[in-house]
């Protein structure tokens, strides 16, 4: 079955899902499957993501009786970025629920300040000191007011643990979410991640903290989100195998031997086309795991275990 973006009515990273969320079971497409011991749907570690806890059970049934949304207030990392610019989408499409209370991004002001004069943030981070001024300028020719920027690898930090927020969205590359993460665990904030390797890199100090702390963390991006859904309400010991779906890379359409002799004869090419999807624009370090299929062990190993 294919997952849609569910109603407005629900959680969060139930709407957040909506970046190309799937789970595709005897899909044509490639696959990784990853199979799970029978008697148990989790690790023997502590899943990040509230599944089947008698608490988390238990918010759910009353925020689902309560008839209504809490308003959330948002704090984004990586704005100008796939997740973080469908996010706003969201965030555009139902302002009665959330609230965009500060954006962090890398470089591309021009967007940011587009994004700023929208939304109105109280507080922006900008990775790319250099490119402060031209994004105040930019800010206010499109006749806004410049929120407060803290420019430099603060910026997200200062996003992260913004006042007023009481959700972080994780919408980075590589380790760069870490830190803000961490940080926003001991405000006790929610965190909705699609930032895969702050929990691969910190994942044995993040899960304690977020006990510690009384946050929660849910997925908010892809396959990971499409099956942290479905696992909701399903018994214990009654999840077999899961399949995750994957685009298959850049590689895809050329067989082991013909992967072999050209990257034999013409290095170049394969590494130009390792960092170029066939369908996404998502970064050099993504792109390169899609085609490896790295990426699909990054995303099971702390949701699921697959030891």
């Amino acid at each position: 079955s294919r997952l849609s973006r569910p109603p407005v009515q629900q959680h969060l990273y139930m709407l957040l899902s909506a970046v190309s969320v799937a789970v595709t079971v005897g899909s044509s497409r490639t696959t990784s499957s990853v199979r799970a011991g029978p008697a148990r749907m989790v690790g023997s570690f502590d899943p990040a993501s509230p599944v089947l806890t008698a608490d988390d059970l238990r918010d759910g049934l009353s925020r689902a009786l309560d008839g209504g949304l809490q308003r959330k207030h948002v704090a984004l990392l990586g704005s100008t970025g796939s997740i973080g610019t469908q996010s706003l989408d969201i965030a555009r499409e139902y302002p009665d629920y959330f609230e965009v209370v500060s954006l962090a991004a890398g470089s591309n002001v021009d967007l940011l300040a587009q994004q700023v004069a929208e939304f109105r943030p109280k507080v922006v981070g900008l990775a790319d000191a250099s490119k402060e001024q031209e994004l105040r300028d930019r800010i206010r020719a499109l006749g806004a007011a410049v929120p407060e920027i803290v420019a430099g690898p603060e910026g997200q930090t200062a996003v992260a643990t913004a006042p007023g927020a009481d959700t972080v969205v994780t919408g980075v590359v590589g380790c760069a979410g870490l830190l803000p993460t961490v940080e926003a665990i001991k405000l006790g904030r929610t965190i909705a991640l699609a930032n895969k390797e702050t929990l691969i890199a910190g994942g044995p100090a993040i899960l304690p903290l977020l006990k510690k702390h009384g946050a929660k963390m849910t997925p908010a991006d892809s396959e990971h989100s499409a099956i942290f859904q479905c696992l909701q309400g399903v018994p214990p010991g009654a999840l077999r195998r899961v399949i995750l779906t994957a685009s298959g890379g850049a590689f895809r359409d050329f067989s082991a031997a013909e992967l072999r002799k050209l990257n034999a004869e013409q290095p170049d090419v394969v590494r130009a086309k390792a960092t170029t999807h066939p369908n996404w624009d998502m970064g050099a370090k993504i792109t390169v795991d899609s085609a490896t299929m790295m990426n699909k062990g990054l995303e099971a190993r702390h949701f699921l275990d697959t030891s």
